[in-house]
């Protein structure tokens, strides 16, 4: 019988997306509020981050919304940066919803729409309800096939320390507990409305099974009393997707085809009433989240204004603001004020300054990202930075920039990777500092080379040429 040949199976590995700011997990603060050196990701700005800290602890215990934060300082600073972790501190109970300024001009929805809907997204609602759960600890999980294939049947036995039951499966719970990954030892919750399927760890009787557990693995206590209880579930919700759900004819599919469109006022008007029904009743609890509005000196007079109104509403998250703009104009008037935003505005703002990053501190930043930059870039080698690349591109990033400096790292790392070299060296980051510029170098090209571009000066006076020119 021919045997025939298939291509062995190249193992894929995954590749994530490294971001400006992946590698940031928090504001690297202690119990007391103070900063670390370096922690989560987070190097210097020691007093924008326990600024940051006194903001976090203040929306964690609820009692502060409304209000206006105002992060302000040089470009390269860590703005951004602090904001992002603010959000990761925050956890995912609490909204935090990231906009730019320039999104606020859209050709399909009004200026204060797109406003209204990013606020209503960073409050959150705690809407809370009975259901009856299986919850238990698997003892067996027993799976039949038909002879087809077609069907499958099985059987879920599960205990508490009091009882044990045996479950038929369908289809659909089969699917469930695979989706989940399963097995026998794990601690679930079968929501028997929806027939969710939740693990909530593993037992402790199963600890000793194997020798090592991932460090993701949790354990937990085998659940006593009836597997079948009534327990009160919260889901948290953001008001923007109650507006959706309500506004549109195919209801809640809109969140996902995200044609939102314009909501009306008078819907927003019977969601606030119901809501406010639902927090008499104690059904639900509003949870003031974070509105991160970066480059916030994009937005206009307009954009300022309903600001400054929607701050005093009763629905109102914490808004957060950055901008690297000194005493500018403010968009769409002839007025200057600090940071192009509104006095009025800027009255009612808690401004947190940033400073620029000492050589030290830049040290560290590259030293962090480099790490994260070289192992996505180059995942079958082991490229390492030496320190004299690694002092170079401080040297570059204290004259320059901390975002060029950073820039440079992955592609020398690509050069060091083409020659089969094990580490990044000095030659490699001298190669790409020359064929990239930084934004002072292509300053001085421009000028330098200033008579071989087309200037703006230049148009107006082929312009006039042009107008002046006899008809041929």
């Amino acid at each position: 019988m021919a045997t025939i040949a298939t291509p062995a199976a190249k193992e894929l590995t995954k590749t994530d997306r490294i971001g400006a700011h992946s590698h940031i997990r928090g504001l690297g603060l202690d119990d007391r509020l103070e900063p670390r050196t370096s922690s989560q990701g987070m190097v210097g700005q020691a007093k924008a981050r326990k600024a940051a800290g006194v903001i976090l602890k203040m929306v964690q215990e609820g009692k502060i919304a409304g209000r206006a934060v105002l992060i302000a300082g040089p470009p390269s600073t860590g703005k951004t940066a602090i904001a992002l972790g603010l959000a990761q501190s925050l956890g995912a109970d609490v909204p935090f919803t990231s906009i730019s300024a320039s999104e606020v001009f859209s050709l399909e929805l009004s200026k204060t729409e797109v406003l209204t809907q990013a606020f209503r997204r960073s409050i959150g609602v705690k809407i809370k309800e009975e259901t009856e759960i299986i919850e238990g600890e698997v003892v067996e999980i027993q799976i039949d096939r038909s002879l087809t294939g077609a069907t499958r049947t099985g059987k879920l036995t599960m205990k508490t320390t009091e009882m044990e039951t045996i479950y038929d499966l369908g289809n659909k719970m089969i699917d469930a507990l695979n989706r989940e990954k399963v097995t026998a030892g794990d601690v679930i919750a079968i929501d028997k409305a929806t027939g969710k399927v939740s693990k909530l760890g593993r037992s402790f009787t199963r600890a000793r099974d194997y020798d090592a557990a991932g460090a993701d693995v949790r354990f937990v206590e085998c659940p006593d009393g009836e597997l079948q209880v009534r327990k009160e579930v919260v889901h948290t919700v953001s008001i923007h997707e109650i507006d959706v759900i309500n506004s549109r004819s195919q209801g809640f599919l809109a969140l996902f085809s995200g044609d939102t469109g314009e909501i009306k006022a008078e819907l927003r008007d019977q969601i606030n009433a119901k809501i406010a029904d639902w927090r008499e009743e104690g059904k639900a609890e509003i949870v003031p989240g974070v509105l991160f509005i970066d480059e916030v000196h994009m937005l206009d007079v307009e954009c300022f204004s309903f600001l400054n109104r929607a701050l005093e509403s009763e629905l109102s998250p914490i808004v957060i603001m950055a901008s690297n703009r000194g005493i500018t104009r403010i968009r769409g008037t002839k007025f200057k004020s600090p940071h192009g935003i509104p006095i009025d505005l800027l009255d009612r703002t808690l401004i947190i300054t940033t400073k620029p990053y000492e050589s030290e501190e830049i040290r560290q930043i590259i030293t962090i990202r480099q790490a994260k930059l070289i192992l996505n870039w180059c995942q079958e080698e082991d490229i390492t930075l030496v320190p004299a690349a690694l002092d170079i591109l401080t040297k570059i990033g204290h004259e320059t920039s901390l975002r060029y400096a950073l820039s440079l790292i992955t592609t020398a790392a690509l050069l060091a990777k083409r020659r089969k070299s094990k580490s990044v060296e000095v030659d490699d980051v001298k190669i790409v500092y020359r064929l990239f510029l930084d934004e002072k170098r292509s300053v001085q090209f421009l000028r330098d080379n200033e008579a071989d571009f087309v200037t703006e000066g230049d148009v107006e006076t082929k312009d006039v040429v042009m107008r002046d020119a006899p008809a041929s």
